[in-house]
């Protein structure tokens, strides 16, 4: 029998997956959007080492990670126009390459100089990964399914920040620095591997110059119906990551907790961040997008809440009153890149550009937010998911009131029972 993603495929011009298949794409798609952000963090138990190893600050030896970030953001507004000029697959093709050989300068490096800059190429590199991905699920997926797909593709993003770390402390009982940048190396090659097998799924490439093709970003941002929803849920992020950044100073410092029983009480929270996109599919099959979507902006504001009343008077009840934040925040993602990806035909990898760095961006403000000297930690994370669950939730109520939100609902509605008809 025919199945969904074939007649998604034959619906576009396009071929089905005759070497990855359905469920290889899928897990390819997984890779490419979690090996980046395994590559960020996986290394910070290394960093205290890597100071010590070119006997400089721990400050230097952080600039490895603030200006992976920095070419991370460049990168992703590079390669997704990119995409849509010559393809995806050539592109995601060079971009792993680029990351593969990076990891591989990283772990050779004499000087902290040369380890900052293999790190900055590496971010330029494996970006390509986080802008083609999410690309390539607008290509070959469409409605109900594709919203599935990004929630497992979700999932993905933002349980690996969280793991990573303690993946980067097991490795360095078994190897030096230099042996979690040669890790990266093999995840890069095998990403490479399935970008080969990968058959290219942009119908249509767009015409123009690479500044014409680049400018398109532009355009993108002046389509008011994609950007009002880019800054609306990419605001919350601003608060997940306000958390993550702070949380071994809340659990360590302000409880008095150990390393070891700080990454059990993350890994409660981090559960919460797997556990999000997965239930938004569940419930979803039961409740509207936009009722869930409402649902969610007030739960992270009562979490915002009990957690500025009762968050600092234990390491447990913060956890708790932590927890529906951290899934909602997560359960967001796959609704939200779904209603911004219809809000815009055509410059798809733009879009998928905009999505990826404007979640960086914005998200990064928590991090320097909760980097100041506060007597409360605690209470500055609930004020972030209080304040931003109250001015995201609202801006939500506006615009999810207008035409073009309900018509883009009706039209993915139109676009399943058009697959189903299909398949049968």
């Amino acid at each position: 029998m025919q199945t969904t993603n074939d007649t998604d495929n034959r619906q576009q011009g396009l071929q089905p997956q005759s070497y990855l298949g359905n469920k290889g794409l899928v897990a390819l798609l997984g890779l490419l959007s979690a090996f980046v952000p395994l590559s960020t963090d996986i290394y910070l138990p290394a960093l205290p080492t890597i100071a010590n190893y070119f006997q400089v600050h721990q400050s230097l030896a952080n600039l490895t990670l603030l200006l992976f970030f920095i070419s991370f953001g460049i990168g992703t507004l590079f390669w997704g126009p990119m995409s849509d000029k010559y393809g995806r697959k050539p592109v995601l093709l060079a971009g792993l390459i680029i990351y593969t050989a990076a990891s591989v300068f990283c772990a050779v490096s004499l000087t902290i100089n040369q380890l900052i800059l293999s790190r900055a190429l590496q971010a330029f590199g494996g970006s390509a990964a986080t802008a083609v991905a999410t690309a390539i699920v607008k290509d070959v997926y469409s409605g109900r399914k594709r919203e599935s797909v990004l929630g497992l593709v979700q999932s993905m993003v933002v349980i690996c920040p969280a793991v990573a770390p303690v993946i980067g402390a097991f490795l360095l009982m078994f190897t030096s620095w230099k042996g979690v940048f040669l890790v990266q190396a093999a995840i890069g090659l095998v990403a490479v591997a399935g970008a080969v097998a990968l058959q290219e799924t942009l119908a249509e490439k767009s015409t123009g110059t690479v500044i014409h093709t680049i400018g398109r970003l532009g355009a993108v941002l002046k389509n008011p119906r994609f950007t009002s929803l880019l800054i609306v849920f990419s605001l919350p992020g601003i608060a997940a990551l306000s958390f993550i950044a702070g949380s071994t100073y809340i659990y360590q410092n302000s409880f008095g907790l150990s390393s070891q029983v700080y990454s059990y009480y993350f890994a409660f929270n981090a559960i919460g961040m797997l556990l999000g996109p997965l239930l938004y599919l569940r419930l979803s099959m039961y409740f509207k997008r936009n009722m869930m979507i409402n649902s969610g902006f007030v739960v992270m504001i009562l979490s915002g809440l009990l957690i500025c009343l009762f968050g600092d008077y234990s390491p447990w009840l913060f956890a708790v009153v932590l927890l529906p934040a951290t899934i909602i925040t997560s359960a967001l993602r796959p609704p939200s890149t779904y209603l911004m990806m219809e809000q815009q035909n055509g410059d798809t990898g733009s879009v998928s550009s905009l999505i990826n760095c404007f979640g960086i961006a914005l998200g990064s403000i928590g991090i320097l937010i909760v980097s100041f000297d506060w007597s409360n930690l605690m209470a500055v994370v609930g004020a972030l998911h209080l304040i931003l669950g109250l001015v995201c939730g609202g801006a939500w109520l506006y615009i999810s009131r207008q035409d073009f939100l309900n018509q883009a609902c009706e039209e993915a509605v139109e676009e399943e029972g058009e697959a189903l008809i299909a398949n049968d």
